[in-house]
């Protein structure tokens, strides 16, 4: 049975966009467009703009099950060769289905997979006119099939009347570089890690339309142990760029070169915003979309962070 499981779906797969990355930015240069009035002073500013998103996000065609389309129990029944290559190991597995699971007793959510499918930056553009706006600029993913978070586990309990989740471990995490239509790069952490994500409504069921999010925390893109190329580092290397000793001499000179130097491991705040549109109440499985913003790589303190958005889709299973 499960070689023929194998067999369906690898046939289903065999078109060429099936094992496409599933980035679906642009991914050739050109324009800038921008893509949200999301602002980023305040986490409720968010979560009402991340409302409106998801919902626009929720029905674009690109996030309906396309017939290439694989569910967990097909990817379950592939071998590694059968996957090897392919991309189905950066692709979050598919739900069908619009049930609803009752949440009661402990309670975990397993397998939580986000597949990011947009990355985009804050960017300042000018008009004609001279006027200086800030907004959202698609752009170019450099990094390969890796991007995506899976294996992620944690407790989903009651409080207040409303359903909380907090993470607690797996893939929570994953290095991720994209160029802006100028061409300069962004290096960031895609990352969930610490989340706690509150339920938006009371109620102790899971249905299409349940809308949960929460803060999480970005660690440095950079550990101590990275080293530049002037051989300087957060925990070991040189602490000053040997080429510039005088410059350097802690008394003059010092202080425009104190950033690079002096390197730091940086933790900023991200937030994120989930919603639930497809449930399997027999299997315990959820899909949906998300919204999450987050800041950029600081090069270890050195440079101000870019606001990044990132939208995708996710999936979970509860046990």
């Amino acid at each position: 049975m499960k070689t023929a499981v194998a067999c369906a779906a690898v046939a289903a797969l065999s078109g060429a966009s099936a094992f496409q990355a599933p980035f679906l930015g642009s991914r050739v240069h050109g324009k800038a467009t921008s893509a949200s009035a999301v602002t980023m002073s305040a986490q409720q500013d968010f979560k009402q703009a991340a409302a409106g998103a998801l919902a626009v996000f929720a029905g674009l065609s690109f996030l309906a099950a396309p017939a290439e389309a694989i569910t967990k129990d097909q990817i379950d029944s592939l071998s590694y060769m059968q996957v090897k290559g392919t991309g189905l190991a950066n692709r979050c597995p598919e739900v069908v289905g619009e049930g609803t699971i009752n949440v009661a007793g402990k309670t975990k959510i397993v397998d939580l997979c986000i597949e990011p499918k947009v990355f985009q930056v804050l960017e300042e553009s000018s008009s004609r006119k001279g006027e200086v706006k800030k907004e959202y600029v698609n752009t170019k993913l450099m990094t390969r099939q890796t991007y995506t978070l899976y294996g992620i586990e944690g407790d989903l309990t009651s409080e207040d009347g409303k359903l909380v989740f907090t993470e607690k471990d797996g893939i929570d995490y994953a290095a991720t570089t994209v160029q802006l239509p100028g061409g300069e790069r962004v290096p960031f952490l895609f990352t969930v890690k610490e989340l706690v994500a509150k339920a938006a409504k009371g109620g102790s069921s899971v249905a299409p339309g349940f809308q949960f999010g929460g803060a999480f925390k970005t660690p440095s893109y950079r550990t101590g142990l990275f080293l530049d190329p002037k051989g300087r580092g957060g925990s070991t290397g040189y602490d000053m760029a040997v080429a510039l000793p005088g410059l350097q001499s802690g008394e003059e000179g010092d202080k425009e070169l104190f950033d690079e130097n002096n390197k730091t491991f940086d933790v900023t705040d991200g937030q994120i915003e989930f919603e639930v549109n497809r449930v399997d109440a027999e299997a315990g499985e959820i899909g949906g979309v998300f919204v999450s913003k987050q800041k950029g790589d600081t090069d270890m303190g050195s440079k101000v962070p870019k606001d990044m958005l990132v939208k995708g889709i996710f999936y979970g299973r509860l046990e």
